[in-house]
């Protein structure tokens, strides 16, 4: 946590510190979106070259999430496509990424919508998919502050229905159910929508396994929703360990 006096008054604020860091061996575009029409931070997506990292500050109360873009290509001004993760054929997101795709989700402490105002709240989740490895490491603070994400590649072993592939044939994401059936007992809807009516699925069943501690469908929270307060937060795409 780093600590930024205010030059012109006696007020303290204190700012959440978030490292992204590619480990992947290729280029990744990460995406950002912030909610409650909270900074916009990285100007919304950026290229991260492999073994780079970058870092952002966030205010209390912030919350927005993360994720990975693969094969991408943008011209001059920023226009183009990626292969996963895509929003809207541009450099800078101004929205979420296409599906499937990795999230890391964040609401940090200080905000008026938050239930302990204490604590931060994140999790990865694969509600939306998978396409890229993900992992959240709190760096310092108190309470649980649990690693989370998703180790495995799951797009070795994604079942075919699922399966999302590029101009070469091989995989390069795997759809969630719902994205791929668009069924109420897949995407928590209708009869299905609430814990008791929507339970996990094969497919969820499948992810979880692979990812115990990432979201694997809408009603997973109790394994996969975590809290920490006063810290930072490593978020690695691809992560080869989970400590």
């Amino acid at each position: 946590m780093k600590i930024i006096m205010c030059a012109c008054c006696e007020e303290v604020s204190a700012t959440t510190v978030f490292t992204l860091q590619n480990s992947c061996s290729y280029t990744v575009w990460p995406g950002t979106l912030s909610g409650n029409a909270g900074p916009v931070l990285g100007e919304g997506g950026f290229a991260l070259s492999p073994g780079a990292s970058v870092q952002f500050l966030a205010m209390p109360g912030w919350s927005g999430r993360f994720w990975a873009r693969t094969g991408c290509t943008f011209d001059e001004f920023g226009n183009g496509k990626c292969v996963t993760g895509d929003c809207g054929g541009t450099l800078r997101c101004n929205g979420g990424g296409d599906p499937p795709v990795s999230l890391a989700e964040f609401t940090i402490a200080g905000g008026n919508s938050n239930t302990n105002s204490d604590k931060d709240f994140y999790d990865v989740s694969l509600v939306d998919g998978y396409n890229v490895g993900i992992g959240i490491k709190p760096t310092g603070g108190a309470g649980d502050c649990h690693y989370a994400g998703c180790i495995a590649d799951l797009n070795v072993n994604c079942p075919p229905e699922l399966r999302v592939v590029d101009g070469s044939g091989a995989v390069v994401a795997c759809k969630s159910a719902c994205d791929a059936f668009n069924a109420p007992e897949f995407c928590c809807t209708g009869d299905h929508a609430m814990p008791a009516t929507c339970a996990p699925t094969q497919f969820s069943v499948m992810f979880k396994a692979a990812c115990p501690s990432a979201y694997s469908y809408a009603y997973d929270d109790a394994s996969s929703t975590f809290t920490c307060s006063g810290t930072d937060y490593l978020i690695t795409f691809c992560p080869t360990t989970g400590i």
